[in-house]
């Protein structure tokens, strides 16, 4: 029994030098790179993150990056990128570890990194153990995941901010809790810089391929402006930088002879996000009434059906389609005025006969809208949507908020 005991002192022993050794390791690895980038917030990281990247890529810089969103990439110093592989397809904050190592074999002289943390407390880990990053980005406070950082938005606020690095710099383009983080960061000797949307101008956003917010760009342009790379430079590696997979889109697709502008909104799945991003695109006419919206609903995700099923009413759309399970999460919430307007097509949708009957109508052309979370149904509609044939690019605009 003795043994026993003293075997089992000696292998703790020996797991807690290891423990020692590899965080050393990590820190060296860390240090290596002198310029590192954390970018936290509620919408748009991935996009935040590839922006960011494709700034400093166009200032010659040579950057890794990693993005967590719709789908994990990491992001080579050429732009190449690979999908992040995960043991079982479970995400966990120790893989910046690896990440961190598979960064510092490229000598790069920045890392941008997004956060992948919800809980408050691991997001303090995330930052000051794993990444240690000399810059931080707080792109915006909004109604999502409530459970872990809320119950309100001032909580949500304060639980980003311990991603902020203590005695760097945190680039923002939050306004309305602003005062909050500004709070936060001098309690971290953190130096907060907020950017304003509209120095960027409509000129310069006409140059990106995909649908961009001026709040990310000039996001970004501040982070590359505080590591020494000029506008047009940073603006030249943006537009040359591939969007993200979840990066708002609007495509067009021919169902049954009719023209349907299709616009992928399931990234934005809070639902002040997703309003935002419909009313512009309606604004900038990347879409047009009559307009379908198509609510894909998930099991885990109750709350977030009910968010989607009410804002119908802001929206005013001329048709609802909702698929997943429980579709009546979703609809229980829809005004009445709307009810005769749904199409309950449940978690086995046909989607081409979906898709046929909001084509028909006597309209030269409609407009779908989908919202709500990407995974389950939504993915087989987008990979349904992908099979057909595409009549065009997506939409080139630029937008602010």
């Amino acid at each position: 029994m003795l043994f026993l005991y003293v075997l089992l002192l000696c292998l703790c022993f020996l797991l807690f030098v290891a423990g020692i050794i590899e965080q050393r390791r990590h820190y060296f690895y860390l240090e290596s790179i002198p310029h590192r980038v954390l970018v936290n917030g509620i919408r748009g990281k991935s996009s935040i993150t590839r922006l960011c990247a494709g700034a400093l890529r166009g200032g010659g810089m040579t950057t890794f990056a990693k993005t967590t969103g719709t789908a994990a990439r990491i992001i080579y110093p050429d732009a190449s990128e690979v999908p992040v592989y995960r043991k079982f397809g479970v995400a966990n904050v120790v893989e910046q570890i690896g990440i961190v190592r598979n960064a510092a074999a490229y000598r790069p002289e920045a890392l941008v990194i997004e956060c992948m943390a919800v809980d408050p407390a691991l997001q303090e880990i995330n930052q000051e153990k794993l990444i240690r990053s000399t810059i931080g980005v707080l792109c915006n406070v909004r109604e999502d995941h409530l459970a872990e950082m809320g119950p309100t938005l001032d909580d949500v606020a304060r639980s980003l901010c311990r991603s902020m690095p203590i005695g760097g710099v945190c680039v923002t383009a939050e306004r309305e809790r602003l005062s909050i983080l500004r709070e936060e960061a001098d309690a971290r000797d953190c130096r907060l810089i907020a950017v304003d949307p509209e120095s960027v101008s409509d000129a310069e956003m006409r140059g990106f391929r995909s649908i961009m917010f001026k709040e990310n760009v000039a996001i970004a342009l501040k982070v590359a402006e505080l590591l020494g790379v000029s506008r047009r430079d940073a603006l030249i590696g943006m537009i040359a930088a591939p969007p993200d997979p979840g990066a708002l889109s609007v495509e067009e697709y021919t169902v049954h002879g009719t023209p349907v502008h299709f616009a992928n909104v399931f990234a934005a799945n809070d639902p002040e996000s997703t309003l935002m991003n419909i009313k512009r695109l309606l604004a900038q006419r990347a879409i047009a009434r009559p307009l379908h919206v198509v609510i894909n609903c998930r099991t885990d995700r109750m709350e977030r059906n009910q968010q989607m099923g009410a804002l119908i009413a802001d929206i005013d759309p001329d048709g609802v389609a909702l698929i997943g399970e429980p579709v009546r999460s979703a609809r229980s919430t829809i005004p009445s005025q709307w009810q005769d307007r749904v199409l309950d097509r449940g978690d086995n949708p046909d989607i081409d006969k979906m898709l046929a009957e909001i084509a028909d109508s006597e309209e030269s052309s409609v407009s779908v809208v989908a919202i709500g979370n990407i995974h389950g149904q939504g993915e087989v509609l987008i990979d349904r949507l992908a099979a057909s044939k595409t009549a065009s690019e997506p939409a080139r605009m630029g937008a602010s908020r």
